[in-house]
């Protein structure tokens, strides 16, 4: 990848009414690649709201996620192991940490823009359902059958934090949310309209495979749901012992096989890492997430999901408090159909938040 030619000496940041965004911005001119994408042409909705002297477009796209409410809700949301005991597994809010941290190493390496990729990586499943994919199944089955969580999180961005006014982000980072994810689709899609429109999104949606392919089968080991002889053998040889090995190896071999093709950038991870990477996903479907430990418990919370929907839509009042309590914008009849405001609501909730409200709508309480 060839640099963007420097094109001029770095300004003093403490001198007075210096605009240090846009020096920034000038500078990632000499340091990104031809394929990175400038964070001076990013374009937003409301171009008049998140200007600031200081951090540019993706920098506050980045930090309006942090702050947002539907963020700090990861940590109490399923990746694998629902409600798990262990401190060490993981939940929502660590899987999307560590596919930021890989999204970040990658587009570093490929001198493209960090920012971007952490933003999307960071905002890439604010929509995912309580008690993860079995959640989300639930929803698929009760409300629409195309309910999916990469859509929800956009919506989440777009519509419902800020109590309806949404976070105003990036056309680019909105792109790379919606696109992060397709299930058990291609790991480098090339179908038009499923890929990203910046090459960072695209890495995005890698990272976040590569996060979860290595952290799910690490919780699944310390859970005993499978043992390391299990795993089969052409992962252990082409991708490594360790987790930490295999992560690394994946990572490397997408930085030393991608680069421009006639004109584009193409992600390419190798023949044999990739071939490693299918079969190491594939074990994990048949023997972590559908193995009776993990498939039995989400079985139970999809009956929660059910339940908690079917009253809520019996029940406007409730739905209207509840809404209240999470801090979203009030259901408006006139506006938003009743089914996908209770979907909103439902896709929003932790799992002990769930688990909590079922309680108290189903489940007898003592009167002594």
């Amino acid at each position: 990848m060839t640099a963007r030619k420097k094109i001029h000496k770095p300004l003093n940041p403490f001198e007075k009414n210096l605009c240090i965004r846009e020096e920034f911005q000038t500078r990632e001119k000499s340091f990104l690649s031809e394929y990175g994408t400038l964070s001076a042409s990013a374009k937003r909705r409301n171009e008049a709201e998140n200007i600031c002297n200081i951090r540019t477009p993706y920098q506050l796209d980045r930090d309006s996620i942090v702050y947002s409410n539907s963020f700090r809700r990861l940590k109490y949301k399923t990746q694998v192991f629902l409600s798990p005991l262990g401190d060490h597994y993981r939940t929502r809010l660590t899987h999307t940490l560590e596919v930021a941290e890989i999204a970040r190493n990658i587009a570093r390496a490929m001198r493209l823009n960090e920012d971007l990729a952490e933003a999307i990586a960071l905002g890439h499943d604010l929509g995912h359902t309580p008690f993860g994919h079995g959640g989300e199944t639930a929803l698929i089955e009760v409300y629409s059958s195309h309910f999916s969580h990469s859509d929800q999180s956009l919506r989440v961005v777009d519509s419902l934090e800020n109590r309806g006014k949404g976070l105003n982000l990036t056309r680019e980072v909105r792109d790379g949310i919606l696109k992060h994810s397709k299930g058990f689709g291609n790991i480098i899609p090339t179908t038009p309209g499923e890929t990203a429109i910046t090459v960072e999104g695209r890495i995005v949606r890698v990272a976040d495979i590569i996060a979860y392919l290595n952290h799910d089968l690490d919780d699944a080991l310390r859970g005993k749901v499978v043992s390391s002889t299990d795993i089969p053998d052409i992962c252990i040889k082409k991708l490594g012992k360790t987790h930490s090995r295999r992560a690394s190896t994946m990572i490397e071999q997408l930085v030393y096989n991608s680069g421009p093709q006639n004109g584009k950038f193409i992600l390419d991870m190798g023949k044999d890492t990739f071939h490693a990477m299918i079969i190491l996903r594939k074990f994990l479907y048949d023997k972590v997430y559908r193995s009776p430990a993990v498939h039995n418990e989400f079985v139970k919370a999809k009956k929660v999901i059910i339940g908690l929907y079917n009253y809520l839509l019996k029940d406007p009042d409730t739905l209207q408090g509840e809404l209240e309590k999470m801090e979203m914008a009030p259901w408006d009849p006139s506006k938003t159909p009743l089914k996908r405001s209770v979907c909103d609501l439902i896709a929003s909730m932790t799992d002990r938040y769930a688990l909590a409200l079922y309680s108290k709508l189903f489940l007898p309480k003592s009167l002594v």
